[in-house]
């Protein structure tokens, strides 16, 4: 698969495309197409995380565990202020590793669902 599927998606890091091509070797290009549509509708993008990370500072704290599927996680931190902002704070530092782990999960997510669908 050309490399220009996995560069048009914002903000992506080289660990990420690794990964990605790795994950993606054995699908024919019409498989690495469908991959890709399903892949990025799902992935998020690090630097929204960090907005939403910064929303918890004006009162919107959680929101960046809420969007990362994190349920539990972003009501903790809505009902507590973002853990007395400590949370909000360890979050604004590793947005970054969060939306890497979330993306991981998501592009395993859409290759099964790949793998199903042949």
């Amino acid at each position: 698969m050309n490399n220009q599927y996995y560069y048009s998606l914002p903000n992506i890091s080289t660990t990420e495309i690794a990964f990605l091509q790795q994950i993606t070797q054995n699908l024919d290009e019409e498989g690495q197409k469908r991959f890709m549509m399903f892949y990025s509708g799902k992935r998020k993008d690090p630097q929204h995380l960090l907005l939403f990370t910064l929303l918890g500072f004006l009162g919107f704290a959680g929101i960046q565990r809420f969007v990362t599927n994190q349920m539990g996680m972003g009501i903790v931190y809505f009902l507590t202020a973002g853990l007395c902002f400590i949370g909000t704070i360890i979050d604004l530092i590793n947005y970054k590793s969060m939306a890497d782990e979330f993306n991981h999960k998501m592009a395993i997510e859409s290759r099964q669902f790949m793998d199903m669908m042949r």
